[in-house]
């Protein structure tokens, strides 16, 4: 029987984004402007922005870097618009490093290749928008402009890349701009990804903290894989979570029958979620305080709530992604007519459509999580004292 042929894994309407709304914090680690490489006559700047997105997301740091070549003739890759102005992805050119400011090449550019920039009011008090080609000019504008404490938007989009077999998500920004937001509990981290889910992507749910992991796969583009050229678009292995309702067991199972189960083959889905990073914060309580500390209340060297502040500890840095629902989208058909469609296609592939030939051999870790599970053909309906219906899922 001839081999069945693999379809190629394509990125078509895939989703990567994300959005930090809150303070902007600078520190000494923000930015590196005109640094030079060791290695080659690369100059570059960098930045590496903190932005306090609130309690629940705490502070979420992006980053941007860029540069040219001291001893070489540089472009910039832009593509350009169609006749109807939108980006055209097919018309690709360069431009000259130096015309990168020549607003009549520029016209001709399409918008997306452009980064935003919006720090600065006119004198109606209106923020006016710059934009730019290269990540070098924008930092060097947003280290002029944008001050601690700052209220901002700042979007970007995801990338993915493995270091030592474990896969690392960078936010790389491309757009910083003054918000609109003025009350702190509308500060947020948002992101919005489309995953590969498979039979195995559903992990064991934390019977204490609900917490239940999902296994996905994302996918991004890489030139070469282990030093050889590939140019194309390779799986990821990246573990993201669901927060289950464990006051409403019998909900709870049937979301994620419906959102995440996987009978067959792969599963296509975008989903909208919260980034979380920080310190995972343990409050203590009375009960924690030791006994000579406790001492030291009884005679008024601390007050309670002062000793609680001390006994509570930061167990270090935390990066989380929480999925908290699929995404939705206005799909217009031939006739105008616009219908909100839900986006998951079950089926988009193959699981051997994952494994990729130059792939093979190489890379020992699969990615593949999953546990060996006892099906019953008569379950019964989960008891809401009975934690028994986690193992379950």
């Amino acid at each position: 029987m001839a081999k069945k042929e693999k379809k190629a894994l394509e990125k078509k309407n895939w989703s990567n984004s994300f959005m930090l709304i809150g303070e902007a914090k600078i520190n000494e680690y923000t930015y590196k402007t005109d640094e030079k490489s060791e290695k080659s006559d690369w100059i570059y700047n960098s930045l590496n922005l903190g932005v306090y997105c609130g309690e629940t997301c705490g502070t979420v740091y992006a980053e941007l870097m860029g540069g040219y070549g001291a001893e070489r003739d540089n472009v910039v890759y832009v593509h350009g618009k169609g006749e109807d102005g939108k980006d055209d992805f097919d018309n690709k050119f360069t431009i000259d490093w130096d015309d990168r400011f020549d607003d009549t090449i520029l016209e001709s550019v399409g918008d997306l290749c452009f980064l935003t920039v919006g720090l600065e009011r006119d004198k109606g008090g209106k923020v006016f928008y710059k934009k730019f080609l290269s990540p070098y000019d924008m930092i060097a504008y947003i280290k002029d402009n944008l001050e601690e404490g700052m209220v901002v938007n700042v979007k970007g989009n995801l990338k993915y890349s493995t270091y030592n077999d474990v896969t690392q998500v960078k936010k790389e920004i491309n757009s910083v701009v003054l918000s609109k937001v003025d009350d702190s509990s509308k500060y947020c981290a948002r992101f919005t990804q489309t995953m590969l889910l498979t039979k195995d992507s559903v992990g064991k749910a934390d019977k204490d903290t609900g917490i239940l992991p999902i296994y996905a796969k994302v996918l991004d583009y890489v030139k070469e894989y282990k030093g050889k050229e590939v140019k194309t678009n390779i799986p990821y292995d990246k573990a993201f979570e669901y927060e289950l309702n464990l006051s409403d067991p019998a909900t709870s199972q049937k979301v994620v029958e419906k959102v995440f189960k996987v009978q067959k083959g792969v599963t296509e889905v975008t989903f909208e979620g919260d980034l979380i990073e920080g310190g995972a914060v343990v409050t203590a309580t009375e009960d924690d305080i030791p006994d000579d500390i406790k001492t030291l209340i009884e005679i008024g060297v601390y007050t309670l709530e002062e000793a609680l502040a001390k006994c509570t500890v930061s167990s270090g840095r935390e990066k989380r992604m929480v999925i908290r629902k699929p995404s939705i989208k206005m799909v217009e058909d031939k006739d105008g007519n616009k219908t909100p469609i839900i986006q998951k296609f079950e089926k988009k592939y193959d699981e051997e459509d994952l494994i990729l030939d130059f792939m093979t051999g190489d890379n020992d870790d699969s990615g593949d999580t999953s546990e060996e599970t006892t099906e019953t053909e008569d379950e019964e309906a989960p008891d809401n004292d009975d934690s028994s219906w986690l193992d379950n899922l």
